[in-house]
């Protein structure tokens, strides 16, 4: 890729930028920065989450009882590897649903270096020997990500884990730690309990001037020698005392101030990094904090909460929207018999989903909405649905639509079963939105059959616009899903679209709108890695015919012919082509009167991501991820992360199309890898398209065959911006304030801003209309009223919408905003050694013949009182003794957590371990009812030192106890 001008601008001419704050967030600050070999946020992050993922999946057993292979993994390790490795068969499984939760935690991640209320500020960044502040945001940031977790709002704790992640891996660039010779992670940054290393204070002189570029022992030795923690300062404010060490980097404002130079260690690069040549160091010891964090998350949330919050094994969803007046009898009976044949087709299989959502409506009531992972529960949730009552229009199929959105997961697909027109037509932004921020498809299966009730319906309808199906339009071809009109008679077959379109690995192959033509010809092709190729096509045909790659063919007329199986119904065709597709070039010509959407869809592991993003210099280099719509005549960057790469999918990717609706080539553009990650590409865009366009990826797979995958969604570039200035947290019995600009880079006019929740918490709900000139901003909020009795850890979604008068340009947030608990306790339990007994033989060959044993006292210094106790590690025995003697558990090794309960009987505990001298080590796990977590390790070190003295018959036993405490809530 050829370097942009501003790279070099930036080089040269930026030393007045705002100031930098943090490991380069993600892989285009390497490209910025000519610093390829540096790690960034993002590389760090992903390592860190892959590798705990595979310590889980190689103990735990898959469904076959198959566990990953313990053998170290190739690197770089891939999503790919680690999954095909676990199931088997990797065609079988997507890592799309994975990797949409990882992109999750590193968004949050890159957002504390480009959001204005967090880029500057050094508590978020450990500058500035702001390090208690910086400390006790770490603790806070954990709490709300666990809070989060138990409320089951996965999406908010991914946001947090993001930013603690950041927080927690800037203290090793931005501090002398690694300088004073630290070759271990800091294990008391999340322990509320123990000090840390002493702080300089305010008067102490802590840098000496550097003139250099490479800023070498310009920390003073006494720093470093009497363990004095101090972290350097950026920018203007707060400003630099004199002698205080700078982060440094020509992005810098501090660096020229007394002492001059830097330690930051963000990058390989001498001209941001004066401590550069310990980038190495403090990016392990980031990746090693890291791992850490995660595996404190993984034992105090729980396995299973840990790949939920991963999406680990997360594979399709049925989600379900019904509308359930009394005409809706026969659709309600094909959504019932449609999800049973599909639970039993696919039950204790890979194809099974694992999530099902049911939000049933009418006018006025929508809801309740049914949520679970049983497809048992989910049936007797279809059962209970009963069609009553209605028989006029409209109904509230919006507000059920915007709910099922919410909880559904990113990246899924909705159906919709309605023969009325929505009433809510002032939440169309709001749907739009979500279904924009969580790339999901809505399929729209609509019933009009006006023979099958009496003269009061038929007349009814004789009145109706024949337009009011046209936001149902509107919605689906903007999602990439499907509208399609059928009768009662035909709806239980053409539900069939929803089991094709559950199915894991699910990919795009092809996805086009057409209007009316004599004969249109649209082809497609198939890689070696598809199969279960099957096309929809949306309308009434005239004539059709299929071309395999060979020549063959096969018309409309041949339902079971030598290509494919045919089946048509009222508004749906369905052609599945049959085993063994074969690989190349399909065409499919068609003959049409109407409107129709043709949609091809397969089974591929190997599939793709993306996100629009411009590039951001002011503070630390990178892209930044476009929020909402992407502006037009800004460049911006296409960012697309490919899935299921692995050794055993060689394939290659050369280009990106963005295409019209009807499939024309709009704009073609070459690929980038990024360098950061297998599977990342980048691709400049100079000028986006004026209409609205979908995105296909095409490379060639390892037999040389034509490989794409197609969006289907729809993006429309805008030429207003909303960009949302501050993420407040929600406190119950609170008011809380979402501050925002309207960017009109267009010329002077009015627009409609429109705010909705889905929690009731907006003060004042419905539409302002706001005047803003020509290349003007005009900023504007909404307030939030939490109630008093609102649950800690769930969470609002917000949505905003602006929309010129003219309907010209519209652009959208999406906010995801969590309820926090003000007042949490942060204190962790307590172990304190009360006796060790027993001695070790030093050979190892006679330990089964002596043992060991330690007391401890167990109790907690917080306010929750005891809640938990483990056994982590240790092949002994732990005996637990109430504070009155009366009670007693024993607990071994792979045990889960016991539960102490409420009793005051457990108010402080007595543990007693004891295990043969062929076992060592071991660590106890206490947690307090609030969830903080205290780590308690005791050894037997004499092993490690008996190889020096052989000739000794024994070694006397000495008892390590050490308590790494984890704040976790």
């Amino acid at each position: 890729m050829a370097l942009p001008a501003a790279v070099w601008a930036l080089c040269v001419g930026s030393l007045v930028l705002p100031p930098c704050s943090a490991f380069f967030p993600n892989f285009w600050a390497r490209i910025l920065t000519l610093a390829w070999s540096s790690y960034t946020h993002q590389d760090i992050t992903e390592e860190a989450i892959l590798n705990v993922t595979r310590e889980i999946l190689m103990s735990r057993p898959n469904r076959w009882g198959r566990t990953l292979p313990e053998q170290e993994p190739q690197e770089p390790l891939t999503a790919g590897d680690l999954f095909g490795s676990y199931y088997g068969d990797q065609e079988a499984v997507s890592m799309k649903a994975f990797w949409q939760a990882v992109s999750e935690v590193v968004r949050a991640n890159a957002h504390m270096d480009f959001r204005s209320e967090m880029q500057s500020n050094p508590v978020y960044h450990f500058d500035s020997e702001r390090i208690q502040g910086a400390r006790d945001l770490l603790r806070w940031r954990w709490i709300q990500t666990l809070d989060s977790i138990r409320a089951r709002d996965y999406q908010g704790a991914r946001e947090g884990l993001g930013y603690l992640l950041h927080s927690l891996q800037d203290f090793y660039s931005h501090s002398n730690w690694v300088e004073m010779g630290h070759t271990e992670v800091n294990s008391d940054l999340l322990n509320s309990a123990d000090q840390l290393e002493p702080v300089a204070a305010e008067d102490v002189q802590t840098c000496r001037e550097c003139w250099n570029f490479s800023c070498k022992n310009n920390i003073l030795e006494d720093v470093n020698s009497k363990k004095l923690l101090t972290t350097g300062y950026f920018g203007t404010d707060p400003k630099k005392p004199p002698g205080k060490c700078s982060h440094g980097g020509i992005l810098d404002q501090s660096r020229s101030l007394s002492a001059r130079g830097g330690i930051n260690k963000d990058s390989t690069s001498p001209l941001f990094s004066p401590h550069h040549y310990l980038h190495g160091d403090a990016a392990r010891l980031a990746t090693a904090a890291t791992v850490a964090l995660l595996r404190d998350l993984r034992d105090t949330a729980g396995v299973t909460d840990f790949l939920r919050l991963m999406n680990v094994g997360r594979n399709s969803a049925l989600v379900f929207v019904i509308d359930t007046t009394g005409s809706m009898f026969e659709e309600i009976t094909a959504a019932r018999l449609r999800a049973l044949s599909i639970i039993q087709e696919r039950q204790g299989t890979l194809d099974e989903p694992t999530t099902y959502v049911l939000v049933p409506f009418h006018d006025p009531a929508v809801g309740p909405l049914q949520e679970t992972e049983d497809p048992d529960v989910f049936m007797r949730f279809l059962e209970d649905l009963t069609a009553l009552g209605g028989g006029d229009e409209p109904e509230m199929c919006l507000t059920a639509l915007q709910m099922a959105l919410i909880h559904s997961p990113p990246q899924s697909e909705i159906y919709v079963f309605t023969d009325a027109s929505p009433k809510d037509r002032h939440l169309q932004s709001a749907v739009e939105g979500l279904t924009v921020e969580k790339r999901i498809k809505v399929t729209f299966l609509l019933t009009e059959d006006t023979s099958r009730a009496g003269w009061r319906r038929r007349r009814r309808r004789e009145v109706l616009s024949p337009d009011r199906f046209s936001i149902y339009r509107s919605l689906s071809a903007l999602s990439g899903g499907l509208t399609v009109f059928t009768t009662d008679r035909d709806i239980q077959q053409v539900s069939s679209i929803v089991q094709d379109s559950t199915l894991p690995a699910k990919v795009t192959l092809f996805h086009v709108q057409t209007g009316p033509s004599s004969v249109s010809p649209h082809s497609f092709h198939v890689d070696s890695s598809v199969k279960n190729v099957t096309v929809h096509i949306a309308g009434s045909l005239k004539a059709f015919v299929l071309h395999s790659p060979s020549g063959q063919e096969q018309s409309f007329l041949e339902k079971n012919g030598h290509l494919a199986q045919m089946e048509t119904f009222e508004g749906l065709t369905r052609i599945r082509l049959l085993p063994p597709v074969s690989p190349g070039q399909w065409i499919i010509r068609a003959e049409t009167q109407e409107n129709i959407t043709l949609n091809v869809i397969g089974q591929s592991s190997v599939d793709f991501l993306y996100h629009f993003a411009v590039a951001v210099n002011s503070t630390h280099p990178g892209l930044s991820r476009v929020e909402g719509s992407p502006v037009a005549g800004v460049p911006t960057f296409l960012v697309l992360t490919v899935t299921g790469l692995s050794a055993s999918h060689k394939v290659s990717f050369s280009h990106v199309t963005l295409l019209s609706a009807r499939g024309e080539s709009l704009l073609g553009a070459q690929l980038s890898s990024s360098s950061s990650s297998p599977g990342e590409f980048v691709s400049q865009l100079p000028a986006l398209p004026t209409v609205p366009f979908s995105v296909r990826l095409t490379g060639t797979d390892g037999q040389g065959n034509v490989l794409e995958r197609a969006s289907g969604e729809m993006v429309q570039a805008t030429h207003v911006q909303l960009q949302v200035l501050s993420l407040p947290q929600l406190a119950p019995g609170t008011t809380s304030t979402v501050w925002f600009d309207i960017y009109n880079r267009g010329p002077a006019r009015t627009f409609v801003l429109t705010a909705a929740d889905d929690r009731g918490f907006l003060k004042h709900k419905g539409r302002e209309r706001l005047s803003v000139a020509q290349d003007g901003t005009v900023r504007s909020w909404v307030d939030l009223d939490t109630p008093g009795g609102a649950q800690v850890g769930s969470a609002a979604t917000l949505s905003l919408s602006v929309e010129s008068e003219d309907k010209r340009d519209a652009n959208f947030a999406v906010l995801h905003l969590s309820v926090v608990n003000t007042d949490p306790d942060l204190e962790p339990p307590s172990c304190s050694p009360l006796q060790v007994r027993g001695s070790c033989p030093a050979l190892p060959s006679a330990c089964a013949n002596a043992s060991w044993s330690a007391s401890l006292l167990l109790s907690d210094r917080g306010r929750s009182g005891l809640g938990r106790v483990q056994l982590g590690r240790g092949r002994g025995r732990l005996v637990l003794r109430g504070a009155s003697g009366a009670q007693e558990e024993h607990l071994q090794e792979g045990q889960g957590p016991l539960l102490l309960g409420n009793s005051s009987a457990w108010a402080a505990v007595q543990a007693a371990y004891t295990s043969s001298c062929c076992s060592t080590e071991a660590e106890l796990l206490l947690w307090d009812r609030a969830g903080n977590l205290q780590r308690c390790s005791v050894s037997t070190p004499h092993l490690q030192v008996a190889r020096a003295f052989l000739h000794a018959a024994a070694w006397p036993t000495v008892f390590a106890l050490s308590c790494f405490g984890v704040l976790l809530h």
